[in-house]
C-alpha cells in the first residue's frame, strides 16, 4: 500500500486536472495492480473524471453546474438559509453533494486504467481562490 497528498491551487470556479499527479504516483508506487482511491477532503468542491481532450466539455459541465444551482443570492435561491461565507457558500455545498468527493481507479499493468480520453479533475464550486487538498491511496 501507498499513500500520499496532493494540493491543488485553484482560481475560482471550474475543473483543474491532476491526471499527471495521480499517474505518477502510481508508477512511482511500483504497484502493478490494484485500485487507487482519489478523496478529496473538502466540502465545496468534488472530484470527477471526464473527457480531457475537448476543453469545451469542461466548460459546458460548469456553466451546466452554474445554471442547475445558481448563487444564493439569485432570486430562485431565496430559500437557502446558510450563506455565512457568500452567496456561493451554499450552492457549493450542493454541487459537491451532487458529484462525488471520493472515487476508484483500477490500476493494470501500473498504470491507471482510464480509457484514452478520460482526465481526474477537481471541480471547484467556490468564487474565490482555494487550497484543495487530495488525499491518494492506493492498495493492492
Amino acid at each position: 500500500m501507498s499513500q500520499t497528498k496532493i494540493t491543488l491551487r485553484t482560481r475560482g470556479q471550474g475543473l483543474y486536472e491532476f491526471t499527471t499527479q495521480a499517474a505518477a504516483f502510481v508508477r512511482e508506487s511500483r504497484i502493478d495492480e490494484g485500485l487507487l482511491t482519489v478523496f478529496v477532503r473538502h466540502t465545496s468542491c468534488s472530484i470527477l473524471i471526464q473527457e480531457n481532450a475537448d476543453p469545451d466539455v469542461r466548460q459546458d459541465l460548469d456553466a451546466f453546474f452554474r445554471r442547475l444551482v445558481p448563487p444564493s443570492d439569485d432570486p430562485s435561491m431565496r430559500w437557502i438559509v446558510h450563506t455565512m461565507e457568500g452567496p456561493d457558500d451554499m450552492p457549493a455545498h450542493i454541487k459537491a453533494a451532487l458529484n462525488q468527493v471520493s472515487i476508484g481507479i483500477p490500476v493494470t499493468g501500473g498504470r491507471l486504467a482510464l480509457g484514452t480520453w478520460q482526465g481526474l479533475y477537481l471541480f471547484e464550486h467556490r468564487d474565490r481562490p482555494h487550497e484543495r487538498e487530495i488525499v491518494l491511496h492506493l492498495g493492492p
